[in-house]
């Protein structure tokens, strides 16, 4: 890929190679983040542009890179961090992320990306700028991280494109290596001693060439006898000088190995140290939202405490990763053990800080279960608090209903809060060993968060159950206001199905039976029809005593009860004086009817017989033209006028039918005794008297009942002009 191609892209410092080198003699790749840093792809292609340009001898040391975070957001970071294993994953040995003062809101922490060393390829570490020194020399950062190496992207551009040679690697380092510090004047010395002898060898040399020429005597023997003590002397120099340098070469590694047990050393005494009191210090759940926040900046804190000895870890791993490739069997055995030590500790540090984290984020869930279940007691119990007074029955159905809704809400809430509970209690025992080998003090503050977490699921449990008792009380309440309500409206329908009989009673059931067997027959139906309506009288009364127990059980005063037995008392009198007169009339003639029928049906009859059935049916039509009078002194007729004039004109029927009957008898008799012929003509002289007077008497009553019916005409329409 050439330069000209992506020259744009490269005009934007993406990324860049500044010319440093890390510890290990690796290239140093820069990724400058900006907070509008949003393209991805061209940051792809400009690392694979930059990849392209070292050597293959340059990869295998490995790049270190360092990913400008100061002033971009965590969510760029990390997708960068995450290209990276994409991109470069092989070349890539140490990504520093240089973090903000202010650390994207406290909420990531470097051994996050650490403990993803395997699935990524790479050590990721996360530094202040300050503090990059650690793992690069000063000389070889840029001016942007507090170092001294110069760079100039658009001079490094300009020469790209001006570059022939596309193959090699144009990275050329600006610095010495550090390492002469200590050899380099006896390096110098044996470098000027070795230039000097080869100087007197070659002088010796051209003398002898010379005098060989010119022919010279004894002072070219001496200088033949010079030249193998020359040679002897360089020799022993060199050899020297290579026992000097392997001197050098171990001591150095024994101080680099020292070092490094020092440092790791270090590390672990502190993780040991101060770093375990800082755990096991903080135990503490709290027992609200609020306490579990402080808690949590707490913790934060302390894993930002460990986040810089687990750079220190990183830096280490590292150095121990280059000796161990070139060392031998004795410095391997005793890395190897360093390296073990180390990781052993920093992985069990890290699994105390993930396990505190997890109780933590337990313990606030639990809290929040727990103040939301407490906010929905409290509204249940200022619900049941309140006094009902609904207007209907379908009121207190509506409030019936949203009782129970809360009560699943907080039967709902108590079960979510002891499973929170059952997983905060197991976060809390699934603790390291430490915490319960060291000493007594945490055990028994672990203790107390155990019950602490018992004591407030039982509480809720407790208050759950009053609410549960109250609720108790309230449905039942409620209930027996429902059952008020019923029993006030089927009081009303008993005295509505008592007026419908009445009114049924008066202005249907007026006939009277055409003969004996059809009054009797009615007769029976009329009480069978009482029946009824005392039936009905008698589950009115019932429900309205069931509404006075209700009234005294709710401690309330009955608002239909007492307008409603009244009027049930006074339909049922102005019932029963109703039935009682139409049984006394269907009495009157089934008596009328029966002796009719005896007196039309015997040969012999006696004139008794005659003028009880004369009796009867008089009394009978008497009783069809009085109206009934109710207890509160109203009148009342049975059916309409003419459905009476029917009914009276039957009896007046029957009674001609036994007038007949008479006169029949009275021949008979007379006929029998053979009487004179005066008494023969006097006979039915008397006979058409006597059905004179009963035509007579037939006609006054249908007069009677004319004016009678007038006058109740009249009545009714003075009542309809009222």
């Amino acid at each position: 890929m050439e330069a000209t191609i992506i020259l744009p892209i490269l005009k934007k410092k993406l990324a860049f190679l500044s010319g440093g080198k890390d510890r290990r003699s690796g290239l140093i790749l820069t990724i400058p983040l900006n907070s509008d840093q949003t393209s991805m792809e061209e940051l792809s292609a400009t690392l694979d542009y930059l990849l392209s340009i070292p050597s293959e001898k340059c990869k295998a040391r490995g790049f270190t890179v360092i990913v400008d975070g100061r002033r971009s957001q965590w969510n760029i970071v990390k997708t960068v961090v995450l290209m990276l294993q994409n991109v470069i994953p092989a070349e890539v040995s140490l990504v520093c992320v240089v973090k903000p003062d202010e650390f994207w809101d406290k909420k990531v922490t470097h051994f996050c990306f650490w403990k993803e060393k395997d699935r990524l390829g790479f050590e990721v570490i996360l530094v202040s700028a300050n503090k990059l020194t650690r793992y690069i020399e000063p000389c070889q950062l840029t001016d942007d991280f507090g170092g001294t190496l110069d760079y100039d992207h658009n001079d490094w551009l300009n020469k790209r494109l001006l570059h022939v040679n596309r193959h090699g690697c144009i990275v050329v380092p600006h610095s010495l290596a550090k390492a002469f510090s200590v050899c380099v004047c006896v390096c110098v010395c044996v470098c000027v001693c070795v230039s000097a002898g080869h100087e007197l060898l070659s002088e010796l040399q051209q003398r002898r060439f010379n005098g060989s020429e010119g022919g010279g005597g004894g002072g070219q023997a001496e200088e033949l006898l010079a030249q193998p003590q020359v040679m002897k002397l360089l020799d022993s120099l060199r050899e020297q000088y290579t026992r000097y340098q392997e001197v050098c070469r171990q001591r150095n590694k024994r101080t680099q190995l020292d070092e490094i047990h020092t440092k790791v050393m270090q590390v672990v005494n502190w993780l040991q140290g101060p770093g375990s009191e800082l755990l096991k210090n903080h135990q503490a759940i709290g027992d609200s939202i609020r306490a579990i926040q402080a808690l949590q900046q707490k913790h934060e804190e302390i894993e930002s405490q460990h986040s810089e000895w687990f750079a220190v870890y990183v830096e280490l791993n590292q150095q121990i990763a280059a000796l161990l490739s070139a060392g031998e069997e004795e410095e391997v055995a005793e890395l190897k053990a360093l390296q073990q030590q180390l990781s052993d500790v920093c992985y069990r540090q890290a699994a105390q800080l993930e396990n505190r984290q997890n109780v933590l984020q337990a313990a606030q869930t639990f809290h929040g279960t727990t103040q939301e279940l407490s906010q929905q007691l409290d509204g249940l119990l200022s619900m049941l608090c309140a006094d009902v007074a609904p207007a209907d029955e379908a009121s207190i159905q509506q409030n019936l209903k949203l009782l129970e809704e809360k009560l699943q809400a907080v039967e709902a809430g108590l079960t979510s809060l002891r499973q929170k509970g059952g997983v905060l209690l197991e976060q809390m025992c699934s603790q390291s060993a430490w915490s319960l080998e060291e000493t007594e003090s945490p055990a028994g503050e672990q203790q107390d968060n155990v019950q602490q977490i018992q004591s407030v699921m039982e509480e809720m449990q407790l208050r759950k159950q009053r609410c549960e008792d109250m609720v108790d009380v309230r449905r039942l309440k409620m209930l027996q206001m429902v059952q008020l309500f019923k029993c006030e409206e089927d009081a009303l329908q008993a005295v509505d199905w008592l007026s419908e009989l009445l009114d049924a009673l008066l202005k249907t059931h007026v006939r009277l039976g055409d003969d004996s067997q059809e009054t009797r027959t009615m007769l029976d139906k009329h009480k069978k029809f009482v029946d009824v309506a005392q039936s009905t009288h008698d589950y009115g009364r019932q429900l309205l005593q069931a509404t006075v127990v209700l009234c005294q059980s709710l401690r309330c005063t009955t608002r239909s009860s007492g307008d409603t037995l009244p009027r049930l008392n006074r339909v049922w009198k102005q019932f029963t004086v109703s039935a009682d007169e139409r049984q006394q009339r269907l009495e009157l003639a089934l008596n009328f009817h029966t002796v009719t029928e005896k007196v039309l049906q015997q040969e012999s009859v006696e004139l008794d017989s005659l003028d009880e059935v004369d009796s009867s049916g008089k009394a009978l039509l008497d009783r069809l033209t009085m109206p009934i009078i109710f207890p509160d002194g109203s009148e009342q007729f049975f059916g309409s006028p003419s459905e009476t004039a029917a009914a009276a004109e039957g009896v007046r029927e029957r009674l001609l039918l036994v007038e007949e009957r008479r006169l029949q008898l009275q021949e008979a008799r007379l006929h029998n005794e053979g009487g004179r012929e005066e008494e023969e003509e006097d006979v039915p002289n008397g006979q058409e008297g006597r059905l004179d007077v009963i035509g007579e008497e037939l006609s006054e009553k249908e007069e009677g009942e004319e004016e009678t019916e007038r006058q109740n005409d009249d009545s009714e329409r003075e009542i309809q002009d009222c």
